[in-house]
């Protein structure tokens, strides 16, 4: 089944680049927007979270936190984490279960590697509710962020 708004988030616990296990539940009370990308030290995730970290107060002012997702191993995502200053958590899904949940899993992807995670952004509000769902088959394109903004002010 795809996901799509209107239905419970997958829920989730993985380990965040300190090591500490973060999972769904822990947001529960506030809006959530999950970015998840193919690979760390790549431009365009870099671009992407780069820009979320730039304009994070505007996330905070909708009461929502961001956290991004990838198949990186903690160790990776600490030092991309740490190299560009990001101020939101990045979770290693280096076992893909959550990205499977969520649907955003390449077969394939450039170079022969398989399994990668889909470049894709959803929003969660305070119930755990999927309020806005994007699955980008390209992942030299960036989520719609306006849409997301939007999303976080109607709910």
């Amino acid at each position: 089944m795809a996901i799509a708004p209107g239905q419970a988030a997958p829920d989730f616990k993985l380990f965040n680049t300190e090591k500490k296990e973060v999972s769904l539940s822990d947001f529960k009370g506030k809006n959530l927007v999950i970015l998840f990308f193919p690979l760390a030290f790549t431009g365009v995730c870099t671009a992407e979270l780069c820009s979320v970290r730039d304009n994070y107060n505007i996330y905070s002012s909708l009461n929502a936190e961001v956290v991004g997702i990838s198949i990186d191993s903690l160790f990776s995502l600490g030092k991309f984490k740490q190299e560009q200053n990001y101020n939101f958590d990045l979770l290693s899904d280096f076992n893909k279960t959550v990205a499977k949940a969520y649907d955003s899993l390449y077969e394939t992807f450039g170079f022969g590697m398989v399994g990668v995670t889909k470049r894709s952004a959803f929003v969660i509000d305070k119930n755990g509710i999927i309020q806005y769902a994007e699955i980008l088959e390209d992942a030299g394109k960036q989520p719609d962020f306006d849409k997301i903004k939007a999303t976080l002010e109607k709910i």
